[in-house]
């Protein structure tokens, strides 16, 4: 793993890779979630007819459950979108279907969930997921909502700053908690992260989030190096506290700055896309999830390539670890509608036709499952060999420092 932060208590490269091996080790779930680049190894070593070649389209290229979920507009409007988009790219869009599908079915069999649900799941997605692809505009219109989505979007539009306040700055004002996810940055850091808060792009991003009016201003708080996720750990992850005046009310805003690295997903052929990280999570944002899209700029923070964006309080994960039997296979073909959509909106009328009969096309014979069935059953044995190797590993290097 490429570490590049300075060590230093709390940051350190051993530290920062030791908490990222035991957070994947909390689950099967968490498993799949933390090692995408195993996902695309093992997509790259299956034959090359397993998956069916979709229209190019920018994808999310990390599709797993916890990457959707709730996430607002600058118009304050709440949609169920893609999250994250650190690994987006042009490639084929039978990833990412496969990647959801192999979240959802590792869900459910953590909540222990008979195989037949899980057969009816993949059912669902592909039913959904076709749909959504169909009629991109209008996609869950027929789709039995899942009551996880329904209580997702619920529970955003109660949200306010005083919630996100309350979660991320422990009651502090004006200052950032230090403890285990926040750590002082250094003097070049602190310079570098001044100079972004002033950026023309960056600047105007956090005014027009926070209503301000011409003339408004942007005034840096607080800023720390900040430890968040898993993909992210090891990388460079800042938040920084910033007031922002010129409104009619001045008010404080949470800017979540992310290094962005290289896609894993292989990218289409002649594939058009900027060649700046920053820039290409940026152009995947607007195309597959415009709420957050349009709450993202591209800069760069002392050579590196980083997004930057508002955090809002409405912006919610689904959370979905256990399900009973009914709603797995709701909440399946609802995501899957919601991933058809935003893949189907990029492609043409014709393109969305053919690729909804092959999502949805039947194996070769009467008692031959239909691809996605047979690549996530076989990706759910490799992950679940794998997950069990890397808690022994785990086991005995706890063993070994005791």
């Amino acid at each position: 793993m490429d570490m590049q932060v300075p060590a230093r208590s709390g940051r350190e490269a051993s530290v920062l890779e030791h908490r990222r091996l035991c957070k994947i080790a909390s689950s099967p779930h968490a498993y799949v979630r933390g090692t995408t680049a195993h996902f695309y190894e093992l997509i790259a070593g299956m034959p090359k007819d397993a998956l069916p070649e979709g229209p190019p389209v920018w994808i999310c290229g990390d599709a797993h459950l916890g990457n959707l979920g709730a996430v607002a507009g600058p118009d304050g409007r709440i949609d169920i979108q893609i999250r994250d988009l650190d690994q987006t790219v042009v490639s084929n869009p039978a990833f990412d279907l496969v990647r959801l599908a192999l979240s959802l079915v590792t869900a459910a069999l953590n909540a222990t969930l008979p195989g037949i649900v899980t057969a009816r799941m993949m059912d669902a997605m592909a039913v959904g997921y076709a749909d959504g692809i169909a009629d991109p505009e209008d996609a869950e219109r027929d789709i039995a909502e899942s009551d996880i989505v329904a209580t997702t979007r619920r529970r955003a539009l109660g949200r306010r700053w005083r919630h996100l306040s309350r979660e991320r700055l422990k009651g502090k004002v004006g200052r950032l908690p230090r403890g285990d996810r926040f750590f002082d940055l250094d003097d070049d850091e602190q310079e570098a992260f001044t100079a972004l808060s002033r950026d023309p792009e960056v600047h105007r991003l956090v005014l027009a989030l926070g209503g301000a009016e011409a003339g408004g201003k942007v005034r840096l708080l607080d800023a720390a190096y900040w430890i968040k996720g898993c993909s992210s750990l090891g990388r460079l992850r800042y938040a920084g506290l910033v007031a922002i005046g010129g409104g009619a009310r001045p008010h404080l805003a949470l800017l979540d700055v992310k290094e962005a690295v290289p896609h894993l997903a292989p990218a289409a052929p002649r594939a058009d896309m900027p060649d700046d990280h920053a820039r290409r999570v940026l152009a995947g944002a607007r195309a597959l999830s415009p709420n957050l899209g349009q709450r993202m700029v591209a800069a760069d923070f002392r050579g590196t390539p980083v997004t930057v964006r508002e955090l809002m309080p409405q912006d919610l994960k689904i959370d979905a670890e256990q399900f009973s039997r009914g709603e797995a296979v709701r909440v399946s073909g609802h995501l899957a509608a919601i991933l058809g959509r935003a893949h189907g909106r990029q492609m043409t009328e014709a393109d969305r036709r053919a690729w909804s009969v092959t999502v949805r096309a039947p194996g070769p014979g009467p008692d031959a499952p239909g691809w996605l069935w047979s690549v996530v059953t076989a990706l759910m044995g490799a992950h679940q060999r794998g997950y069990l190797e890397h808690c022994r590993r785990i086991a005995q290097e706890d063993l070994a420092a005791a």
